[in-house]
């Protein structure tokens, strides 16, 4: 990294700002006033943040396709951490069989996945990345 006055003035910035944050974060957490709420200071499920959902969506690039030929299936991820792997899954006889298709998410949650498929018509397909899976989608391999 090559270090310039440009350089140098941001990080005295940032760490003015990390020294400032952390001396009001002890303030504010010593100032902050004394639950009146018995039940309300003893459990956590009423001081528990709420949680933020997961969520996946998908859309291939075509909805038909020769067997073997390249498409692409994007979409994007909330509530996942940037750089989570997504996996392709696809339906095979009742159960959801998961493909050797796979990508990490880039910082802004969005992904891009190339997929090949040779089982011939209609493939139900899925995102998912630990519990959380996409809306199923379909592709018609001719």
């Amino acid at each position: 990294m090559i270090v310039t006055k440009r350089n140098s003035l941001r990080l005295a910035a940032v760490a003015a700002l990390g020294a400032l944050l952390l001396g009001t974060a002890g303030t504010a957490m010593a100032a902050a006033p004394a639950a009146t709420d018995p039940v309300a200071a003893t459990d956590p499920v009423a001081t528990a943040p709420a949680a933020v959902s997961a969520g996946i969506t998908a859309k291939p690039s075509v909805t038909s396709v020769q067997a073997w030929q390249l498409f692409r299936v994007t979409g994007t991820t909330t509530g996942l951490e940037a750089g989570s792997t997504v996996t392709l899954q696809q339906k095979q006889h009742g159960t959801w069989v998961t493909l050797p298709a796979s990508v990490h998410t880039t910082r802004n949650g969005s992904y891009s996945l190339g997929v090949k498929l040779g089982i011939k018509g209609l493939n139900e397909l899925r995102i998912v990345s630990g519990n959380t899976a996409s809306p199923v989608f379909t592709v018609t391999v001719r």
